[in-house]
């Protein structure tokens, strides 16, 4: 996808907002300016030029009534401090819909490349919460691979954060297979999703507790495949899933056998403890969804209670009482980094999905399993997960000890 035209301090304007340009000879990214949003994300860009991210369909509309500065820019992948709706003030702040660091506006602090690699980095100061994150996002040379790191520094008190990726399916049922790392825990949110009194429309369980994404009860009574996607259209639905912490590393992983390639998310589950699936196949008929959000799904990775907001997260609730944290407790004597690795690979025929990913000898590469016995090889630095520290969580006294 091309820029249109250019920008001061060298951002260009993509899908509708300033964005800056990072890339290397396999990847091509775009991060804008408001919000730090990652898309357009081009793949294997001398080649197929891979997108899997979504880019919102209003992108570059004028909103009427107006939406907030994270629906205007809504694609790809984002990082949100607090995760979630905020709806209740917290201690006295009262934070925007996913944070401060998906709404407000990044600085850019320098773009280098050198040593094979690509590097931007950029900032935001915190006015809710005083303090400052630094973003930096970095591709090398040779890898289908997306590096991020968030650095939170000054602040104090319990904080749900995370990741929010959105991929686009292609326009067919179960175009694509969803599969993930061990979890220990898997729950329906326990409210409706979306109510129809307000034109919206959710038909998972609320509450179910989830054995096996492959059968999960629905309010019909029947019981719905979430390891599949696109499916049920009209709908938006919500689940968590809390990751084994004992893992060394965990990953979500989207295979799509048809387009021959999967894409693939790696995080420390110490950090980024839970993967909130969002299904959203046009369930939301109220602005400025209107119906045509479609064959999305968010695949987020977050230490949060689903997406309900820092109050939630950090008050005992039903997955935190059961001894999996839903926030983390910040210390400014030591700055918390998050780091988070994206990416895609190349598949063969009869590659249907995703059932382990496991670190090659070096940690400079992974291999993906298929369940016929199929293996293909990506290069990601593995490395780049154990970088990140974390002081002890908010919520839970048993996952304290573990952490320290």
């Amino acid at each position: 996808m091309k820029a249109q035209r250019k920008t001061p301090r060298d951002k260009e304007v993509v899908c509708g907002e300033p964005s800056w340009r990072i890339a290397s000879d396999t990847v091509e990214a775009f991060v804008t300016e408001r919000g730090g949003q990652v898309a357009p994300v081009t793949f294997d860009r001398r080649g197929r030029k891979l997108q899997p991210y979504s880019v919102a369909p209003w992108a570059g509309e004028k909103g009427d009534p107006p939406v907030p500065p994270i629906l205007q820019v809504l694609r790809g992948d984002f990082f949100c401090m607090p995760f979630g709706r905020n709806a209740t003030v917290f201690r006295g702040e009262s934070h925007p819909v996913h944070g401060e660091t998906a709404n407000a506006r990044w600085r850019r602090e320098s773009l280098e490349t050198r040593d094979g690699g690509t590097r931007l980095h950029l900032s935001l100061t915190t006015k809710i919460r005083p303090g400052r994150v630094d973003k930096e996002i970095a591709l090398r040379d040779g890898e289908n691979t997306l590096y991020c790191r968030h650095v939170v520094r000054g602040m104090s008190g319990p904080m749900s954060l995370g990741h929010h990726a959105m991929l686009k399916f292609p326009d067919r049922p179960g175009s694509g297979s969803i599969s993930t790392s061990r979890f220990v825990h898997a729950q329906v949110l326990p409210r409706p999703f979306e109510l129809p009194e307000n034109r919206g429309y959710s038909c998972l369980q609320p509450g179910a507790v989830i054995d096996s994404l492959e059968a999960v009860p629905t309010v019909t009574g029947a019981t719905a495949d979430l390891t599949r996607y696109p499916a049920r259209r009209g709908f938006d639905d919500l689940v968590t899933l809390v990751s084994d912490p004992e893992l060394p590393f965990a990953w979500t992983a989207v295979t799509f056998p048809a387009e021959r390639f999967v894409w693939f998310a790696l995080k420390d589950p110490r950090i980024l403890r839970n993967t909130v699936l969002w299904l959203s196949n046009g369930g939301r008929y109220y602005p400025p969804w209107n119906g045509r959000h479609v064959n999305v799904m968010g695949l987020e990775e977050v230490t949060a209670y689903f997406h309900l907001g820092l109050a939630d997260s950090a008050r005992r609730n039903p997955i935190s009482t059961r001894g999996f944290p839903t926030c983390l407790r910040l210390n400014p004597r030591r700055p918390l980094v998050v780091p988070y690795i994206t990416g895609v690979a190349p598949i063969p025929a009869g590659f249907d999905r995703v059932i382990s990913i496991e670190a090659a000898p070096g940690n400079r590469a992974i291999l993906l399993q298929s369940p016929g016995g199929r293996q293909v090889r990506a290069a990601v630095d593995l490395d780049f997960l154990q970088a990140g520290t974390t002081a002890p969580s908010a919520n839970s006294t048993e996952t304290t000890r573990r952490c320290r």
